[in-house]
């Protein structure tokens, strides 16, 4: 009996391992932390504010489940990157939750409704929680990684939750305006409250949804800056 129990309670953990690792989104996984205070990490009155070009900026995102994945993007709806010395030292931008969009299925009819899910309270409620945000609270150099110059430490709040994680980022900063963009990256929805299908909350192992988001952030400024 005892070896039939435990060969029982080791078949499911493999499964619920199996789940969890199965078709994962590319990139490097970012732990969640307890949310920073902000009232620490304030900007001198010397940085100049670069306002976020919302027409060219996005956030990309991939969603994967054993046999397949879907991808697409959010849009930024206001942002702004804060620069002094040259050097990036803090900034925000808030995402329009209603723009989730689908590409892989587009022109589908599935495409609107992979879409309407998505908003709905198994995901992202995008009618309660229209937004989300990430604000910067700390900027440190990144120098063992070729894709990156920065790691940015920043408050991300989703569905009213907010929690801490640290993104590596190329930041170029030129008489143009800055631009900042992530490698691919992938951060645990259900830290979030985004609990849909999870493999490790219950769901079957064939219609689990991976636990992972996902997610590769690109912003370009306007060329104007201003003082704060």
């Amino acid at each position: 009996m005892k070896t039939t129990v435990q060969l029982f309670i080791a078949t499911v953990f493999m499964s619920m391992l199996m789940v969890a690792c199965a078709e994962a989104p590319e990139g490097q996984k970012v732990e969640a932390e307890d949310a920073v205070s902000v009232e620490s990490t304030e900007a001198s009155d010397d940085a100049m504010v670069y306002m976020v070009d919302t027409d060219a900026s996005v956030i990309n995102w991939v969603g994967s489940k054993p046999g397949g994945e879907h991808m697409g993007t959010v849009k930024v709806s206001t942002g702004e990157l804060l620069v002094e010395n040259d050097e990036l030292v803090g900034g925000n931008f808030v995402l329009d939750m209603n723009s989730i969009a689908n590409k892989d299925l587009a022109g589908t009819d599935k495409q609107a409704k992979l879409e309407g899910h998505l908003k709905t309270g198994d995901f992202f409620e995008v009618e309660t929680y229209p937004t989300a945000t990430f604000a910067i609270t700390s900027v440190e150099p990144a120098t063992d990684n070729p894709d990156a110059n920065y790691n940015l430490t920043g408050n991300l709040t989703m569905k009213g939750v907010t929690k801490s994680v640290t993104v590596p980022a190329k930041v170029e900063i030129t008489e143009n305006g800055v631009m900042a963009s992530t490698p691919k990256f992938t951060i645990n929805r259900t830290e979030w409250g985004v609990n849909f299908k999870s493999g490790l909350l219950g769901a079957p192992k064939d219609e689990a949804i991976h636990d992972e988001i996902g997610l590769q952030i690109d912003l370009k400024s306007a060329p104007q800056t201003a003082n704060m």
